[in-house]
């Protein structure tokens, strides 16, 4: 048996065409190809914008960017997520303040967030950047409500989750990244995410404000736009109007982007056929398995199982060439932001989760006798 990875990558003929077609081309970057895929990505997710990006952390920073986050301006978020959710607010010089996770979900639990909001004078906190944690969608609209409530922000991290959705108030089905209750989402197209570009990432909205700042502020805040220009010495002028960064996607990375999302639901459906046999399998077992619930689709980015003896099974698997990981190390918890909190948050949820955790390989190429084969070590290190 060769070795099995948590997640990999699939790249296709059909991906290596695509990428071959651009580099026969006439635009390595700042081409046609960004809009194209900023369009196929924005019509997968119902947003009315998407702006290609990096990666997922230039994402999350060009939101902070846009929102106006100010030093001193606290945002709050999960513990349990890649730092990047997180660091955008520091880019901006802003505080960060976690929240403990829901025990069952492994999101952001949106009481617990209330419960800061309460307890801090009005106009303390600025905005919520909720996590799509694993593919399982956080329900926008409960903190959307909240948000509104205290004149909030909200930045969906939904790297995890292109194609999942939760069922609304109303009985619709509402797809990560739609826009509908998030001001911005983002997305990674990191290697192992559902679509993968090598790096990449987007930033989609349904306000054509947030989307035009964005923009300009990916570009090192330039424009070129007749319209919007101060002065016009001619067709090669431009401005610099903001201070922006270097955070354009080249259109090869866009072209391997269009490609993968012409697969992508058939992704999601493998990601879902595996997850349903894991569930069915290890039932059983001495093992806390993922929620399932009705009207929500997991978009299964990742299959987190608990157990006390995560150590031990993590090792075991690892000598059977089945390669797990943790996701992830709380946030608060990591060197940096212990010397940013005067007094380190008590997340007790969040913490229990972390000493707990595995994630088990999952990814649309992985055949049968290979998740057979992880699920028959599993059940043997039990036995």
């Amino acid at each position: 048996m060769q070795p099995i990875p948590y997640s990999r990558q699939q790249i296709t003929q059909e991906d290596k065409e695509a990428v071959w077609n651009v580099l026969g081309g006439d635009f390595l970057t700042q081409g046609p190809k960004i809009a194209e895929f900023e369009a196929a990505f924005a019509a997968y997710v119902g947003a009315r914008y998407a702006v290609a990006v990096s990666n997922g952390t230039a994402a999350l920073h060009l939101c902070a960017m846009a929102l106006g986050v100010q030093p001193g301006d606290k945002v709050i978020t999960s513990t349990i997520t890649f730092a990047a959710s997180a660091n955008c607010v520091r880019y901006c010089g802003g505080e960060v303040v976690f929240a403990d996770i829901d025990p069952e979900t492994y999101i952001l639990d949106i009481k617990k967030v209330e419960a800061l909001l309460k307890a801090a004078a009005p106009g303390t906190y600025k905005g919520i950047i909720p996590v799509d944690f694993t593919g399982f969608p956080a329900d926008l609209e409960a903190f959307r409500k909240l948000a509104d409530e205290y004149g909030l922000w909200i930045i969906e991290d939904a790297c995890h989750a292109p194609g999942g959705y939760f069922t609304d108030a109303k009985g619709d089905k509402q797809h990560c990244g739609n826009g509908n209750f998030a001001d911005m989402a983002i997305f990674s197209f990191h290697p192992v995410k559902h679509i993968a570009a090598g790096e990449g990432g987007m930033v989609t909205t349904n306000d054509k404000a947030l989307y035009d700042q964005l923009l300009i502020l990916r570009s090192h805040g330039i424009t070129k736009d007749p319209e919007k220009l101060n002065e016009n010495h001619g067709g090669w002028f431009y401005e610099m109007q903001e201070l922006g960064y270097n955070y354009r996607l080249p259109d090869i990375l866009a072209a391997l982007g269009l490609s993968q999302l012409s697969k992508a639901e058939a992704g999601i459906v493998r990601r879902q056929e595996i997850a349903r046999k894991y569930h069915r399998e290890l039932q059983g077992l001495p093992l806390q398995l993922p929620l399932e619930k009705e009207g929500i689709l997991n978009a299964y980015h990742l299959y987190v199982i608990q157990t006390p003896r995560r150590l031990d099974l993590y090792n075991y698997l690892r000598q059977h060439q089945i390669f797990t990981q943790v996701h992830y190390i709380p946030v608060h918890t990591l060197p940096y932001y212990r010397l940013q909190m005067k007094n380190r948050q008590q997340l007790p949820v969040a913490e229990a989760y972390y000493s707990r955790c595995l994630s088990l390989p999952l990814y649309p190429s992985l055949t049968d006798e290979e998740q057979d084969y992880v699920i028959e070590t599993i059940r043997k290190f039990f036995q």
